[in-house]
């Protein structure tokens, strides 16, 4: 059984969580507070030090870092990962262009004004980050407004990259109504079977740490 240790206010914690829901694969998930600088504390630099999250613990107790390549590992012979390997490749693509030119600017975005309550001073380096953040979804909209998905007109991690901080981005201050074919790929997503919202995994949580 797999265990992930992450906090799901967390886009990168989230994604892999809902990629190891969705493929129906047993695990325990270890909540670790971002608030608390739980990231910081000795028996999880163990795991990761560069403090970190979201980790899967594998197979062996061997420790997988960073949300794409964990999501990659997991979704290896399955359908959310294609065997081809153009459209692999297409996949990961997408997943380097969350990484670079989507995250940097919309999750920095939404973690400056959701986990840090918009500190003074931040309000220039948020402008700096509004019209690449713009530049991404545009992006994608161009992208989607031809296709159902980002790859081979299915649905792949892909598209679990992506919605993590997308669907979000309005907390961001990111305008998403200005991008239909965004906002309803956002909907087919969401109509993935084994879908479950961050809402709903926070929940969870906070009904495990009251029982």
């Amino acid at each position: 059984m797999f265990k992930g240790y992450g906090d799901i206010r967390s886009g990168n914690s989230y994604k892999v969580r809902l990629a190891l829901i969705q493929l129906g694969l047993a695990h325990e998930w270890v909540h670790v507070d971002l608030f608390a600088k739980e990231t910081r504390e000795p028996w999880f630099l163990e795991k990761n030090p560069h403090g970190k999250v979201p980790v899967l613990e594998a197979h062996g107790g061997v420790c997988l870092r960073e949300s794409n390549a964990i999501m990659c590992y997991l979704a290896e012979g399955t359908p959310l990962l294609p065997d081809d390997h153009l459209l692999k490749a297409q996949v990961m693509q997408w997943l380097f262009f969350e990484q670079y030119s989507h995250e940097p600017y919309i999750a920095a975005s939404h973690a400056i004004i959701y986990f840090f309550g918009r500190p003074p001073g931040s309000d220039a380096e948020l402008e700096e980050k509004r019209a690449p953040g713009y530049k991404a979804l545009e992006l994608m909209e161009q992208h989607l407004g031809a296709h159902e998905f980002f790859v081979g007109e299915r649905y792949t991690i892909a598209d679990i990259a992506l919605y993590a901080y997308t669907h979000v981005a309005e907390e961001a201050e990111f305008e998403l109504a200005r991008f239909p074919a965004v906002c309803a790929w956002l909907k087919r997503v969401e109509g993935q079977p084994g879908y479950v919202s961050k809402a709903e995994l926070s929940q969870e949580l906070r009904q495990e740490a009251q029982a």
